[in-house]
């Protein structure tokens, strides 16, 4: 069976592309949409999203037209349909502190990624901020995805919130599963009477 995509599939294939061509140059750390794609392989995202360090930043700066986003705490190469968006530790402002990334990180089919615990919190920091527009929809499907699929500890994720102290993302996360329409489950590779068992035992466990 086909897998129902959210975005255009041919902007999608360019983002793709334009990604595996980065990580054939540049360092980075892979999140976002295509980082949950790595992880679960259900559906593809159109921006890209990575972390790097200030090397390769100057690296991107010499080879793209870098644009400095103040607002937002970010950098941006527009590709045309698709932005490739930049942040750097010490300076971007995400849902988790960059400056730890990479001891939360592994890699996975050759992309250095977020683990799933982590990754969430991500999604979580960016759902919160875009609850209700078109892109907070693909970081609700993403975040649910993981959880489905792609090996996500509860114990691991309630322990890095501790030590973090973002105990409250914990309580985001039950809205999330609950806000989350069943008639979207197709997203996630399940139909609906998988989806309620599993949502079911998600959020018992997620009480616990």
């Amino acid at each position: 069976m086909k897998m129902h995509e959210f975005w255009n599939e041919s902007v999608t294939e360019k983002s793709w592309e334009a990604l595996i061509s980065l990580s054939k140059e540049y360092e980075f750390t892979l999140i976002g949409g295509w980082a949950a794609y790595v992880w679960a392989g259900l559906h593809k995202s159109k921006d890209i999203d990575m972390v790097i360090d200030y090397n390769a930043l100057n690296l991107l700066r010499a080879n793209f037209n870098l644009e400095k986003n103040e607002r937002l705490h970010k950098y941006e190469i527009k590709m045309g349909g698709f932005d490739a968006d930049i942040y750097l530790p010490g300076y971007s402002r995400l849902a988790f502190p960059l400056e730890h990334l990479k001891e939360y990180s592994t890699v996975v089919q050759g992309f250095r990624v977020p683990l799933p615990e982590v990754l969430i919190i991500l999604k979580q920091g960016a759902e919160v901020e875009r609850r209700g527009s078109a892109k907070g929809k693909k970081d609700l499907i993403d975040i649910l995805t993981l959880l489905v699929h792609s090996g996500f500890s509860l114990e691991k994720y309630k322990g890095i919130l501790e030590k973090y102290k973002l105990e409250k993302l914990s309580d985001e996360l039950e809205k999330e599963v609950l806000f989350f329409n069943p008639k979207d489950a197709e997203y996630l590779n399940l139909n609906l009477n998988e989806f309620a068992k599993w949502k079911r035992g998600f959020l018992r466990e997620l009480k616990k």
